[in-house]
């Protein structure tokens, strides 16, 4: 429950910006609406619709959450008249003010019955769906909530506004005809001086949507405003930060699942929500195949959670390989109290957990550092997210990759304002960090800092060695300036470092010596087991569907999938009690291209009546009960359905096989 809350409340805080921006435009649009500005004069006589161009991106499976929280947040500040429509739903225009009017008057349509009717049900009345009776409706609602209003008093933070906006908003705006969108704008511009409406357009693609879907006489009469949400990569970004890399949460993804979550992400669907199904899925399994995540849930206490631990939990905790090499890196005594005494194994679990614990905290800080001098470098080598640096930090040890060299060569040629900027974001960080052991770090970078400040200009340094150029051309015989420019040539291969260059070499390596110190690959921890999900097969197994395997599975051995005792048999036999259409498949197995009906039919006949107990030698294909006979027709149907076979154009009687080879 905690994580559902915490999952929404990034949601929330994601989307803030833009919902407030929205409210601010509906704010503006309606109070020259209410007031008779005389913009608003200007725009009626324009009959001009205001519209807000929702772009959210082409995750659009996030967009179903993205428009709920839009409408909690309308209906709480702005208005209760919200009304959402989509493609599927309005084929045609009747079909939309329905839908419209059924929404904003809160009645039930059934479109079928209203198929040939423009009414709907309010009440014990029938009311016609036309812009005018929407009208009529507005008026009624609100006359009766403002002396409602005039009668009650209501605070402000739960009052709407007065003669409040009716919002519509078309969810799928690229799936709409241009015959329906146009008719409903040409309508609703006509009435705009009696209806305050407002449109808000849900965009997948791009805001010239609206101009290629609508012709310019039926466009002119918005007045269309643009809102672009958070990219889905940001959104993902803003995600992991907050729920992977915080210790808010004990719980870990290992680097392949975390991998495969991503590439999910990146080459399906680019959904936010997918990723946190995903990660809940993970948190799921984890608990359940994992016998020791019980820990995991108060890493942060253990002394709360390591006291109660049963001898079987213990016994579980010696099995895991990073405890087994634990064991056996300490002395022999300890070896023994570790394997035999349960209670020096719960006092030892305990200041583990602990370890692990300031190991996460520690991580993270010296992470977001090293994210702050790689994201500022002129080209990548370790990504530009963190996600990317924190998937390079779990799967190796980072500073042993070509791409964290190529990282400090870069960064020892940073200049000195970017160097300064980047020191002062890492202050910030290791001085925000919980833990304590960060405060000789803050020092030493303050240090630095200092010296920056101190220095002058390096580049104004030059080595009085070197001769100048008025030198140069005064030497005009050959002989010498060819010794002079050697002599050049090899004082600058000897040239000294200046202070500044001597002071970013020792800011790098300093960088460096942190992130071997604390960058330690969690693979490399005690106990990293109870805290991190690792199996990314069984993740893949879920998430990556396999159907003609599924498919193969269910009709060649159901006892799979039903878990039922009369279903077991050998690997090569047909049960009889096995669903019609499991056998009529194995039987398919056996038959070639082309499969005869009459003996496929006679084949199904011999084992559902062997299960029966008749005797199969009797039955003729003119005996063939109908009831066996409507059961064979049925199964065959559905493998049709399935994609297993079809008929076939040779012989009417027959039909072809369309697989082959195993799963």
């Amino acid at each position: 429950k905690s994580l559902r809350v915490y999952l929404q409340q990034i949601q929330e805080d994601l989307n803030k910006q833009l919902f407030d921006n929205l409210v601010s435009f509906l704010r503006k649009s309606h109070s020259e609406f209410q007031e008779k500005t005389t913009e608003w004069t200007c725009r009626m006589k324009a009959r001009e619709i205001p519209t807000a161009a929702l772009v959210l991106g082409v995750n659009v499976t996030d967009h179903d959450l993205t428009f709920r929280s839009l409408s909690e947040v309308l209906q709480n500040t702005v208005t209760p008249y919200i009304a959402f429509l989509e493609a599927k739903d309005c084929p045609g225009i009747k079909n939309l003010m329905q839908k419209l009017m059924g929404q904003l008057m809160n009645c039930n349509i059934d479109v079928d019955s209203l198929e040939d009717e423009d009414y709907v049900q309010v009440s014990q009345n029938r009311v016609r769906c036309s812009m005018t009776s929407l009208i009529n409706w507005y008026e009624n609602v609100t006359k009766k909530t403002d002396s409602e209003t005039a009668s009650k008093k209501r605070t402000s933070s739960s009052q709407h506004w007065q003669s409040p906006p009716v919002v519509v908003i078309f969810k799928d705006m690229e799936s709409f005809t241009t015959k329906v969108l146009q008719d409903f704008i040409v309508i609703s511009s006509q009435h705009i001086h009696e209806l305050p409406l407002v449109l808000i357009f849900g965009i997948a693609t791009s805001p010239m949507i609206v101009h290629s879907l609508l012709p310019h006489s039926v466009s002119s009469l918005l007045c269309v405003e643009l809102f672009q949400s958070l990219s889905c990569k940001e959104h993902l970004s803003t995600v992991i930060d907050k729920l992977l890399l915080t210790t808010h949460f004990p719980f870990k993804l290992g680097v392949k699942v975390l991998q495969v979550l991503i590439n999910i992400f990146l080459y399906h669907d680019f959904s936010v929500q997918n990723f946190i199904k995903g990660f809940q899925l993970c948190v799921m399994e984890h608990f359940f195949s994992q016998p020791v995540s019980v820990l995991c849930c108060q890493l942060e206490d253990a002394k709360k959670r390591v006291n109660p631990l049963s001898h079987e939990q213990c016994e579980n905790i010696r099995r895991l390989p990073s405890f087994r090499r634990y064991v056996e890196s300490q002395a022999s005594e300890k070896q023994i109290a570790l394997l035999t005494e349960d209670n020096f194994l719960k006092e030892t679990i305990q200041k583990l957990l602990e370890d692990l614990n300031v190991y996460h905290e520690n991580y993270i800080s010296v992470l977001r550092c090293l994210h702050v001098f790689t994201s500022s470098l002129p080209k990548y080598p370790l990504g530009k997210q963190i996600r990317e640096l924190h998937c390079a930090c779990l799967e190796n040890q980072v500073w042993e990759t070509k791409e964290y060299e190529s990282s400090l060569q870069l960064a020892r040629m940073l200049n000195k304002s970017d160097l300064e900027t980047m020191l002062q974001q890492c202050v910030e960080i290791f001085v925000s960090s919980p833990e304590n052991e960060f405060d000789k770090t803050v020092k030493k970078l303050k240090e630095f800092l200092t010296q920056f400040q101190k220095l002058e200009d390096a580049f104004q340094e030059r080595d009085v060695s070197v001769p100048s150029q008025k030198e140069l051309q005064k030497k005009t015989d050959l002989y010498h300036l060819q010794k002079t420019l050697l002599e050049l040539k090899e004082s600058r291969r000897s040239k000294k470092l200046t202070k500044f260059e001597m002071l970013r070499f020792e800011v790098v390596d300093y960088i460096d010596s942190l992130v071997r110190n604390y960058l330690v690959p969690a693979d490399h921890k005690t106990l990293h087991e109870i805290v991190y999900f690792n199996t990314a097969s069984v993740l893949r197994e879920h998430l990556n569907a396999a159907p003609r395997i599924a498919l193969h599975t269910a009709l060649n051995n159901p006892y799979s999938y039903l878990k039922n005792q009369a279903l077991k048999s050998d690997g090569g036999s047909i049960s009889n009690k096995a669903p019609d259409i499991c056998i009529v498949y194995k039987l398919h197995l056996e038959c070639g291209r082309l499969i005869n009906l009459v003996d496929w039919l006679e084949a199904f006949s011999t084992v559902v009546m062997a299960g029966e107990g008749l005797n199969a030698d009797t039955a003729s294909s003119d005996q063939v009960d109908d009831v066996i006979h409507a059961r064979f027709i049925r199964a065959v149907s559905e493998l049709e359905l399935l994609g297993f076979i079809k008929p076939s154009k040779q012989k009417t009687d027959h039909v072809a096989r369309l697989t082959w080879g195993g799963c």
